[in-house]
């Protein structure tokens, strides 16, 4: 019976040694999930005004908030005496082992994160990635998605967006533009040309200044190959619009046979 008694008496007195402890855990992990939510809110907003791809303000948000969960769970945890660093080794170690069998998520996981720093292009910028173009409509983690210029949209895994080289028309309006000419090889072919160049020149939306050149690529028996290559300052002036029209004005001053025009 005195034995029974001894017992009872420690376990009491573990029990009221250890309430103190259960306290001061719940109140830490109370306050992490009271903070969590607020720091997220202030990460998000510092780098909304810093970045203008919303989806690394959103990622960091979700870290942080995480971040703080965890923090608060791991101090929480060595107030009740549990032993943290064993836990963390095997969750490392069960980290790896999911880290490996889940590769193609992880490096696109990482690649989302190193385009959202680099910030190659943004939501609603004109690109061409990953081998489409399109609009981009949202970058997140694990992908990409682009409205094509068919208006279908096409989901492109973030690896392959930055593995393969991307060109943002967005960055740059001013866009270069090329009408390859055949003109009979008769009469005045530096007069001619000099005509061309006064065409180009007045048609609207090509820009002045870098100015259109023409120029006599090479020479056949009966033609001459002259290249045309204009601008056009894609914030005030529709691309297509302006490139079909400096067709059109080519085709009647050459007076010759349709022009076949190409894209650089």
């Amino acid at each position: 019976m005195e034995n029974l008694d001894q017992v009872t008496q420690e376990l009491l007195l573990l029990v009221v040694q250890f309430i103190p402890k259960l306290i001061v855990a719940l109140l830490t992990f109370g306050a992490a999930l009271l903070l969590a939510r607020p720091a997220a809110k202030a990460v998000h907003r510092g780098l909304s005004r810093r970045v203008e791809t919303q989806g690394l303000p959103r990622l960091m948000a979700r870290i942080t908030r995480w971040g703080v969960i965890i923090g608060g769970t791991i101090v929480a945890l060595e107030q009740v005496n549990f032993n943290v660093t064993g836990f963390l080794a095997g969750l490392g170690v069960a980290g790896l082992t999911i880290g490996f069998a889940l590769q193609d998520i992880t490096r696109n996981f990482v690649s989302g994160v190193l385009l959202m720093l680099r910030q190659p292009f943004a939501v609603n910028d004109y690109v061409n990635a990953g081998g489409f173009s399109g609009t981009v409509l949202d970058i997140n983690t694990r992908d990409t998605t682009i409205k094509a210029d068919n208006g279908e949209l096409v989901i492109i895994p973030n690896i392959k967006v930055y593995e393969n080289p991307i060109t943002n028309f967005s960055r740059s309006s001013n866009r270069q533009r090329v009408v390859t000419l055949n003109l009979q090889n008769e009469g005045d072919i530096e007069a001619r040309l000099d005509q061309l160049r006064s065409t180009i020149q007045n048609v609207p939306g090509i820009l002045a200044d870098p100015e259109p050149t023409v120029w006599a690529e090479r020479s056949w028996h009966s033609t001459v190959a002259v290249t045309v290559r204009f601008w056009i300052d894609t914030r005030v002036a529709n691309l297509l619009e302006v490139h079909s029209a400096a067709v059109l004005a080519l085709n009647r001053a050459a007076k010759t046979v349709p022009p076949s025009a190409t894209v650089p």
